[in-house]
């Protein structure tokens, strides 16, 4: 099979890991660029992200994945050598700026992450890359493996895909949560704490909706490896049923669940909320209708109107509408004496209407038509 087909078979099956890419509408897919991702850093500024499988072959056979083993489907792979080369000549097009490399797992795994770890060693030394590089690390990759990707590529990610043993064992029956998955992000994690890794974070993903998992398991799990593992994010892809595979008919999960687990996700990141601060419904779940954070504040009349020429940056991170940017420039305004009235505060927060109801300025209510955006 040559190399234009591989690319075919291979950038299409990378296609269902979410981490690092933004949305794209169908129009803007045309050619080589329908396997290069917008990604924003912080910071602003958008990589444009090569996403590619080394080999779409799989001997796990997980009830979701359109590479599941013995699904009726082409199976390919690049050599080392020949996804080297590729990457090289889109970097040298000036097409891309980064490159995600991740595989399915064959029956030896340690095989399958040694030729992934060689393509990124041909990119770095052969070829001279020294842009960003992020590379998945496979179930029953050895610690020396992960030692070594840490110390080539700048992002390491693996995927739970189910926030428990219980909730995996029903997706895929021949993974390990703790033996084959979460034993890795510690290894991960630690050779990320290594000076002397290239690596400075580590992200995992979680297919929401293909079990009876809640939001709740979701997240207390993202939680935990945020506070244990040094977790950097992680990702929700929302379930699609693949034809050929035990939950072809399943219902694809709503987008708006995960748009919501993503947003309660921004709070336990970024905010200081705690799962159990999340209002959920009597089945574990996020209200698919509000905002989670407006739904918290209207939940709690005692800790609102905030007085915003005085109130401390973690009160007003609680403010439905302040966002981190929103309460520096706040913070910022107010060594200045420039927050007077709602008009001062519009200039400095774009959802200003969304926060009024639950802010003071210099004791006085925001006179303003509100409006909530959900």
């Amino acid at each position: 099979m040559d190399t234009e087909k591989k690319l075919l078979l291979l950038g299409e099956s990378a296609a269902s890991d979410v981490a690092g890419a933004n949305d794209r509408g169908p129009c803007e897919r045309r050619g080589i660029e329908e396997f290069i991702y917008p990604a924003r850093l912080p910071g602003g500024r958008v990589l444009r992200q090569f996403k590619v499988l080394l080999d779409n072959a799989c001997h796990f056979s997980c009830a979701y994945c359109a590479q599941r083993a013995g699904r009726d489907t082409p199976r390919t792979r690049f050599t080392p050598e020949e996804l080297a080369g590729l990457f090289d000549s889109l970097v040298r097009r000036g097409a891309v700026d980064g490159l995600f490399l991740s595989s399915g797992v064959g029956a030896r795994p340690v095989a399958t992450m040694d030729r992934m770890l060689a393509a990124v060693e041909i990119i770095r030394r052969r070829f001279g890359f020294a842009g960003f590089v992020h590379l998945k690390i496979l179930p029953g990759a050895e610690r020396a493996q992960v030692d070594r990707a840490a110390e080539l590529a700048d992002r390491l990610s693996i995927n739970l895909e189910a926030p428990s043993a219980t909730y995996l064992s029903s997706l895929s029956a021949q993974k390990d949560l703790e033996g084959d998955i979460l034993r890795r992000v510690g290894w991960i994690a630690s050779a990320i704490r290594e000076r002397r890794a290239r690596a400075r974070s580590h992200t995992t993903q979680f297919v929401v909706g293909a079990g009876s998992e809640r939001d709740l398991d979701i997240l207390s799990m993202s939680a935990r490896l945020y506070r244990e593992q040094g977790l950097g994010r992680a990702y929700y892809s929302a379930f699609r049923p693949v034809p050929d595979t035990p939950l072809q008919d399943r219902p694809a999960t709503p987008s708006i669940r995960q748009h919501r687990l993503y947003q309660a996700d921004f709070l336990l990141r970024c905010y200081g909320f705690s799962p159990a601060e999340l209002l959920l419904d009597p089945d574990g779940n996020l209200d698919g209708a509000s905002d989670p954070k407006l739904v918290w504040a209207c939940a709690h009349p005692e800790r609102f109107p905030v007085e915003i020429t005085r109130a401390g940056r973690e009160e007003l991170l609680r403010v439905p509408g302040f966002g981190a940017k929103t309460v520096r420039r706040i913070l910022a305004a107010r060594r200045q004496a420039g927050l007077r009235d709602f008009h001062d505060l519009a200039r400095l927060a774009p959802l200003a209407r969304k926060a009024a109801p639950f802010v003071l300025i210099r004791g006085r209510a925001c006179k303003t038509q509100l409006s909530w955006d959900l």
